[in-house]
């Protein structure tokens, strides 16, 4: 090591004293401008600048990790179900993987190594479904259907208008359809859902990626659209073609709207889709317009037909319940079935009510009088049969004179023509013209009454 007999630091080496520390000047003050050398200078500078360096740079470390947590913090809002995905994936068991409202927030790890999805599940989508509708301009969409052209085109154009099939049975039974006839009608429909399982939802579900300034609820519903008109537009003709054409106009649509609920909310949990079916509204339906007044004349027709087949069962109805009370129709109905127990028409019988019931009365009293009179007279000859053996002559003369004894008292005005042996040719003459002072006992009787 070479010696510098001009460097103190040396010197004090040589003389065995420890070389005293060089005082750092302060911010204030300027260094002297002898004693030291440009690179201890130089040194000072770059450890006070070392130093504060490392206090700026914890500072900043401890403003990112206090961010870093604060952006973790998430919260989910009433009527929302959130997922958080960690690089994409799903985290959580099968209680927690599904996150609900509460009071304070969860923290989540955060982006792009968690991702927090919301769902709204108390929220409901209306969504018009207009397959099955003829085809509008959207001059006549704006006009409205009172003011519609009232000349539409002449046939129908399948690949523009849209319609159902329905089958005509009046009944709409859904049995062989060999020689049955089906009909055309248009229909409009309200579909109403919501989401009610998320975590299936996110799963099956295809949702377009969310840009920025766009909503997430938004885009889930334009992405759901086309799903939705399939599995509807599916339901429904399933559906229409079990029912008849007036049963879709006019009587059982509620009934078509729960079948066509039932079958879209089948569909929809088959794919495992997540979403709820709130309603399924038929709005409008209509017969096509090329042949709307033949529809018309045919449903005028069919209104009066219907018409008097009502009058006709109400006067049944009626009938019934005059000749025999409430029990007069299931009487009816159980005499001509064959398989019903005698014990249950009897039951019924007798509990027949109104005119039948007293014809059944009068009947049973006029069987009883003739039992009771044949079982008289039968006890009259056989009390007369001893005698009768005895003296047949003078029984029978006995009874021809009690018999014309009945027999005149009730005759007014008798006449007695003894015939003659020795008169062969004689000739009676009876004068029938009564005098008219003379009255029959029961006239006279009957006239005393009415003065």
């Amino acid at each position: 090591m070479t010696h510098d007999p001009h460097n103190p630091h040396d010197a004090s080496r040589e003389s065995g004293h420890e070389p005293q520390a060089v005082p750092e000047p302060s911010d204030a003050q300027t260094p002297p401008a002898h004693g030291f050398g440009e690179d201890d200078i130089a040194a000072t500078y770059l450890s006070r600048a070392l130093k504060h360096s490392f206090i700026i740079l914890k500072i900043i470390m401890l403003v990112l990790v206090l961010v870093f947590v604060g952006l973790g913090f998430r919260t989910v809002e009433t009527g929302e179900r959130a997922l958080v995905l960690r690089f994409g994936r799903i985290r959580g068991g099968p209680e927690d993987r599904v996150l609900r409202p509460r009071t304070w927030p969860y923290w989540v790890m955060p982006y792009p190594i968690d991702e927090m999805v919301r769902i709204p599940v108390d929220q409901t989508v209306e969504l018009s479904i207009r397959s099955f509708w003829y085809y509008e301009t959207a001059e006549e969409m704006l006009r409205g259907p009172l003011r519609r052209s009232q000349r539409p085109p002449e046939i129908l154009d399948p690949t523009k208008d849209g319609y159902c099939i329905t089958r005509s049975d009046p009944d709409g039974s859904t049995g062989d359809s060999e020689g049955s006839d089906y009909n055309i009608v248009h229909t409009r429909w309200q579909l109403v859902y919501r989401i009610a399982e998320p975590e299936l939802f996110f799963q099956n579900v295809y949702v377009e990626n969310v840009k920025p300034g766009q909503v997430y609820f938004n885009v889930i519903t334009q992405s759901l659209k086309p799903l939705l008109e399939n599995l509807f537009e599916d339901a429904v003709v399933t559906a229409t073609v079990d029912y008849g054409i007036d049963d879709v106009l006019y009587e059982r649509l509620g009934s078509l709207a729960a079948q066509v609920q039932q079958l879209l909310q089948e569909k929809l949990d088959t794919i495992e889709s997540g979403i709820k079916v709130v309603q399924v509204q038929l709005t409008e339906s209509t017969w096509p317009r090329q042949v709307n007044e033949a529809f018309e004349a045919a449903h005028s027709a069919s209104q009066v037909a219907e018409q008097a087949v009502s009058e006709a069962r109400t006067y049944a109805e009626n009938k019934l319940n005059e000749a025999g009370g409430a029990v007069a129709g299931e009487l009816v109905l159980a005499l001509r079935d064959p398989a019903v127990a005698e014990e249950h028409k009897e039951q019924l019988w007798s509990q027949l009510g109104g005119s039948a019931s007293e014809r059944i009365a009068d009947a049973r009293t006029y069987k009883t009088d003739i039992i009771e009179s044949a079982r008289a007279n039968a006890d009259y000859l056989q009390a007369l049969l001893p005698e009768y053996r005895k003296r047949p002559e003078l029984v029978k003369r006995r009874i021809y004179q009690d018999t014309m004894a009945e027999i005149l008292a009730g005759v007014d005005e008798k006449i007695i023509i003894q015939p003659g042996r020795d008169i062969s040719n004689a000739e009676i003459w009876i004068d029938l013209s009564r005098d008219a002072s003379l009255k029959p006992r029961e006239r006279a009787g009957t006239d005393a009454q009415r003065k």
